[in-house]
């Protein structure tokens, strides 16, 4: 495992320009998300403290509206906008890993691979809910933690394994990159193949994929509240100010914490669990034994299996009316 931090660490070196990409789009967010949210909180405490008359309410229930549709919204970036440059990001570790330099302009790159592997943002996001529905069902199935250890357990620490058995569907949300940038190193035409196959792959590696992954999960999120330990001081100093400035301090350490989680914490936390599979999988190969064993554990499986053998495009999967259009290099 110690091999495979390495690795990842000299791979995460070398995307640096996507992980500065995705942290200066989460730059970009969070400060128009602090002053919108910050807005909000000053015009309500206003009219709570009888500053403000009716003008002032039906301004706060504009913005507020706004801002409970703001997590549509921001789904639809992240679906449309965030989820091609983190992908492509996904691209150029699979290149680093595989060839040991990064291409000459990376994101350039990136993006130009997903465009042409994935046609559209539709089908990228189609493969990738299918790829996830099939490993929660298959990691709920095989990662039982109480049946994996061999002792009676305390019952002080079965607490402890309920939120390790939490982390293991927290996990998923990293593992399906691995499956995706399988795909990329694969390059078989017939896509939804190159997932069944990268499926397999993982169900034979498992056990050291999904345990460096929620240890490296576990870690992340230990990092992020140590984070938020450390800067809570600089809100709390901020006693003295109106409370509506106190409230906005702690709006913006909030913000801060995310940025850095969101993106440098979460880009390393990848680019260890991709690194760590595609190493893995190096020696192994798909058999038909272990596709069955993951078709009794995960029913999604067979619509994989299905898609692979009618050669199914990607791009017809979603080509409804308000999807996405093809995915453009810009």
């Amino acid at each position: 495992m110690a091999l495979h931090f390495r690795e990842a660490t000299r791979v995460y070196r070398k995307t640096l320009p996507f992980v500065f990409l995705q942290f200066a789009i989460g730059v970009a967010f969070a400060l128009i998300g602090v002053i919108y949210l910050s807005l909000v909180l000053w015009l309500g405490l206003r009219f709570l403290a009888g500053n403000g008359g009716a003008s002032l309410l039906v301004v706060a229930l504009v913005m507020l509206i706004g801002l409970v549709t703001f997590a549509g919204i921001w789904r639809l970036i992240h679906r449309y906008f965030l989820y091609l440059v983190k992908t492509g990001h996904v691209a150029v570790i699979a290149h680093v890993v595989e060839e040991g330099e990064p291409p000459d302009n990376q994101i350039t790159y990136g993006v130009e691979q997903v465009k042409e592997y994935f046609v559209s943002a539709s089908a990228l996001w189609g493969v990738s809910e299918v790829i996830d529905a099939v490993l929660k069902q298959f990691n709920r199935a095989v990662a039982r933690l109480k049946r994996m250890i061999p002792v009676p357990i305390p019952s002080n620490l079965e607490r402890l394994l309920e939120i390790l058995q939490k982390s293991v569907v927290l996990a998923v949300r990293y593992l399906d990159n691995a499956i995706i940038a399988y795909m990329f190193v694969d390059r078989n035409e017939n896509r939804w193949q190159s997932a069944r196959e990268g499926l397999v792959l993982y169900a034979k590696t498992w056990k050291m994929v999904l345990g460096s992954t929620l240890l490296i999960v576990v870690g992340m999120y230990v990092t992020s509240f140590v984070l938020l330990s450390l800067l809570a001081p600089v809100a709390v100093v901020l006693d003295f100010l109106p409370t509506a400035f106190e409230a906005m301090s702690w709006v913006l350490v909030g913000g801060i914490v995310a940025v850095v989680h969101t993106g440098l914490v979460k880009p390393w936390v990848k680019t260890v669990v991709i690194t760590t599979f595609l190493i893995e999988q190096r020696d192994e190969f798909a058999d038909e034994e272990t596709e069955e064993w993951i078709a009794d554990r995960s029913d999604r499986f067979d619509e994989v299996v299905e898609k692979a053998e009618n050669d199914e495009p990607l791009a017809e999967e979603q080509e409804k009316p308000g999807d996405a259009p093809e995915i453009t290099a810009s």
